[in-house]
């Protein structure tokens, strides 16, 4: 089995974080988002990874340090890296073609701005399964359209009148990937674009039309890391799943001087909390200082010192110092004080 990870993106929803940062690799719970996508998908495939294939940007932003975590990633799977590049933002279909090197054999493709929860069989006897989660809303998303035998015949783009309530959430599995790619191939060939881009739909289509079976998968969660806030909702329900799940999230080496921790939070290596409450549903990256603060329900990453600040739902990149009581600052782009 091998996964196709497309994150060629800059992210631009999530700025500021993502100026520096490559939004996958931005830490929901005290791991890099694609960290916790991809071995999530391996463990619920239940079988060896042969191979994970990153379509990746620009290298001036997705540079030797990403590579690097991204191989590490692939080999504590035991699985071989492969790095692609994607030179230009040309949509869904034309980064997965990117990877085309590695497009063969069973395959699931997963776009990396996405975590699920998900514990069910992958129906191998299916040439595809697209994983949905039904919504409260579905003219929001892009939906599919089943028949009476539970398979899918059609994608939906955001329908204005109710086809379904099952939202494509953007990890699929071929069972023989080498059958997209060939379609995918021809979407190129014959620039069928659609939103100005080459899309994975339009290869999704031609292999239905030729009487591939599509069948749906469910997941039991879906959490979006799109923007602020719904990055930050994902954090929360990230820990609260782990806490349940028995997991340990508050690292030993911890230096804790009149301080209060409020489960469920993660905490990393070398954090100094010094008058301060913490939680619940705050995550702090490794090397970062608290001292007379209040935090609930943020995300706080490396090597930052907060002082005198009470923050809810706030957000804070790696290398930052922020004082609550601040009368000079130096703020960069597109930073959001509220």
């Amino acid at each position: 089995m091998k996964i196709i990870v497309p994150m060629a993106g800059r992210g631009s929803r999530l700025r500021p974080h993502t100026l520096t940062v490559p939004k996958p690799l931005i830490p929901v719970a005290g791991k890099p988002i694609v960290h916790r996508l991809v071995s999530d998908i391996a463990k619920v495939l239940g079988e060896p990874i042969e191979e994970v294939a990153f379509v990746l940007g620009d290298p001036a932003f997705f540079g030797d340090e990403v590579v690097a975590s991204l191989k590490a990633l692939a080999e504590g799977l035991g699985a071989k890296a492969s790095i692609y590049r994607q030179d230009e933002p040309l949509g869904t279909g034309h980064a997965i073609m990117c990877a085309k090197e590695s497009l063969s054999g069973p395959a699931v493709i997963a776009y990396a701005d996405t975590l699920i929860r998900a514990d069910f069989d992958l129906d191998k006897s299916a040439d595809s399964v697209i994983w949905v989660k039904q919504v409260d809303q579905p003219e929001a998303y892009g939906v599919v359209k089943l028949n009476d035998k539970k398979e899918i015949v059609e994608l939906v783009e955001k329908p204005q009148q109710f086809v379904s309530d099952l939202a494509v959430i953007g990890i699929y599995y071929f069972k023989n990937v080498a059958d997209l790619k060939n379609e995918l191939q021809l979407v190129l060939d014959n620039k069928i674009i659609n939103g100005g881009e080459y899309q994975i739909n339009d290869g999704i289509k031609q292999m239905m039309a030729k009487g591939k079976k599509f069948v749906p998968g469910k997941v039991n969660e879906w959490m979006d890391c799109g923007n602020k806030a719904v990055t930050l909702e994902t954090n929360m329900r990230m820990l609260g799943f782990l806490e349940k799940d028995g997991e340990s999230l508050i690292s030993n080496d911890l230096h804790l001087e009149n301080a209060n921790i409020i489960e469920p939070c993660f905490i990393g290596d070398n954090v100094v909390l010094k008058d301060t409450t913490i939680g619940p549903y705050v995550s702090i990256g490794n090397h970062t200082t608290v001292v007379n603060s209040t935090i609930k329900n943020s995300l706080i990453q490396t090597h930052s010192k907060i002082l005198n600040a009470s923050l809810d739902k706030a957000m804070v990149g790696n290398h930052v110092v922020y004082d609550g009581n601040f009368k000079t600052i130096s703020i960069g782009d597109y930073t959001v004080l509220e």
